[in-house]
């Protein structure tokens, strides 16, 4: 809504913005760099802030101010001048197409640069987020492979954690495929759930304290035998009993 309407104000800049019986003017919002600029081109410049603001992955600010709501200024103060210049037409003329149509695009980008923060449906992303980068637990390699013990070094296929080992193939750093790894040998890794999954106190309570949702990368600190202690991204931590299927990072 909003990038149509900044389009069909620049078009508009472009026609007559006014009309006189009996003469052929042909006068634009160029003729006049403090129309053209000051309630066309602002009212485009806020549509595009706008824009920016909603493609980046998190709001920016310029001396303190959020592009959102610079831009938002930008589009309400361009359909507030357009609409006094359409009803202060000059004694003996008329609005013209340019006047007219600009006035509307000015409305509806106020409308949609006004409405973006308050109808949920217009804050979806115009892109789609990027996909957050795994980064390596406490900033250090693990020795043997990223994760805890018994990681597929590179070249061997990916065995989904939780999963039964193979056959003559060591768990953890142990002869037993069974035998939880030692506190000592494990190390944090990041990981994401296939689907959502609650997330239990350490105290043994059944109660969830959260869910973890596909998606999103989750940090787990501990192992407690096929169980993990796993880290929120808001610092909770808690039993993720059920561990089948997960995808390390």
């Amino acid at each position: 809504m909003v990038i149509g309407a900044a389009v069909l104000l620049f078009i508009a800049s472009f026609l007559d913005t006014y009309s006189a019986a009996g003469f052929e003017l042909n006068s634009n919002a160029w003729e006049n760099l403090g129309v053209g600029f000051g309630m066309y081109l602002g009212g485009v410049i806020g549509g595009a802030l706008i824009v920016v603001n909603h493609c980046l992955p998190q709001p920016r600010k310029v001396i303190g101010l959020d592009l959102g709501t610079v831009g938002t200024a930008f589009a309400v103060l361009s359909a507030w001048s357009l609409f006094w210049t359409l009803v202060d037409v000059p004694e003996g003329g008329s609005a013209a197409a340019g006047l007219i149509l600009g006035f509307i695009a000015a409305l509806l980008l106020a409308a949609g640069a006004i409405a973006t923060p308050l109808v949920p449906a217009l804050q979806a992303a115009l892109l789609p987020a990027p996909s957050p980068a795994a980064p390596q637990p406490y900033g250090a390699q693990p020795p043997g492979g990223y994760g805890y013990p018994g990681a597929q070094q590179p070249g061997q296929p990916q065995q989904p954690y939780g999963g039964q080992p193979q056959p003559g193939q060591p768990f953890g750093g142990q002869q037993q495929p069974q035998a939880p790894a030692p506190a000592a040998d494990f190390s944090p890794f990041w990981f994401a759930v296939p689907v959502p999954r609650p997330l239990f106190p350490e105290d043994g309570s059944q109660t969830p304290i959260a869910e973890l949702a596909p998606g999103t990368w989750y940090l787990a600190v501990e192992q407690r035998g096929a169980a993990l202690v796993a880290q929120t991204q808001d610092g909770r931590r808690g039993v993720l009993q059920d561990t089948s299927g997960i995808q390390r990072g």
